[in-house]
């Protein structure tokens, strides 16, 4: 990675110091040092780094940027940032930024998905699996999905109450959890909203099916599918269970409350993301390269 930095970023642009994190949430405290004595700070990783990474970035005038390096890296696609490392290193130099809303779920950042339910269960599953990727992902679903119940939650979505029984329930920022599964296909991480995607329990044989419009950004179009957009959420749910921010799973009681927080996170993006809140560089500061 250092080399690759080296010969695909613009030394012209940058003057940068690449620190390697050592443990879980050092990442977290390195870029929290760094706001205020950087203004770009790239994290190197996947959803659940950039997490870690973005939640002591967001809420100041320091700029994120991502190089995509995890199993799913579903906010990285969303924003166009290339796959490819030297690619998304060279993105960099174009220090394309915006600013992009996030989510705060009992006061804890999210910037891509939360949710709870069958994905917040795989999460905590998965998180326990030595192999990583899209197939073992895959593997754990399958494996999980006989045994999972659906679950009962009261809603209320800026104030209006809605009593479900989900699968799954889901808050999007982006549209996608990652590998390109558009579980709401129309979200914008710029609009102000989260959407709210009820997933309703349905016949285990669907269950191909459903990944098949998630992957073909059709699923806001399942009869098993209800997706509302709001600011402020309030879940109530039967017991404690697990929860996900950005594919990081943890155990939470039975009360979640959920805002949005528009415009907090100032991010570089690709060339691909058709942004409405452009925020221009700075040609004098320099970045900060954090490696999960």
């Amino acid at each position: 990675m250092p080399d690759l930095i080296r010969n695909n970023l613009d030394a012209t642009l940058f003057d940068y110091e690449i620190v390697f994190t050592n443990h879980a949430y050092h990442g977290n405290k390195l870029a929290g040092k760094a706001v205020g004595e950087y203004q770009y700070i790239i994290a190197v990783g996947g959803d659940g780094t950039i997490n870690e990474i973005a939640s002591s970035v967001a809420g100041t005038d320091a700029v994120l940027g991502i190089l995509p390096f995890g199993s799913g890296n579903g906010l990285s696609r969303f924003l166009g940032i290339p796959m490819d490392t030297a690619e998304a290193i060279r993105n960099l130099n174009e220090r394309r930024t915006e600013a992009i809303d996030a989510g705060k779920l009992n006061r804890q950042w999210f910037f891509n998905m939360a949710g709870m339910g069958f994905d917040a269960h795989i999460a905590e599953v998965f998180s326990h699996d030595k192999n990583r990727g899209f197939w073992a992902y895959i593997k754990s679903s399958f494996g999980e999905i006989m045994g999972y119940k659906s679950e009962s939650y009261h809603l209320e979505i800026d104030g209006v109450p809605y009593d479900r029984e989900a699968f799954m329930l889901s808050i999007a920022n982006s549209s996608q959890y990652g590998n390109n599964a558009h579980v709401s296909p129309h979200a914008s991480v710029q609009d102000g909203l989260l959407d709210v995607c009820i997933i309703k329990h349905f016949p285990l044989y669907k269950f191909p099916a459903m990944g098949l419009r998630m992957f073909n950004g059709t699923a806001d179009k399942s009869k098993y599918v209800e997706i509302i957009r709001g600011r402020h959420i309030l879940v109530k749910r039967d017991a404690d269970g697990p929860v996900h921010l950005d594919g990081e799973p943890q155990i939470m009681g039975t009360d979640i409350e959920i805002a949005i927080v528009p415009g907090a996170l100032k991010i570089i993006t690709g060339k691909t993301f058709k942004g409405e809140n452009p925020v221009s560089p700075d040609n004098d500061q320099m970045p900060l390269a954090v490696k999960q």
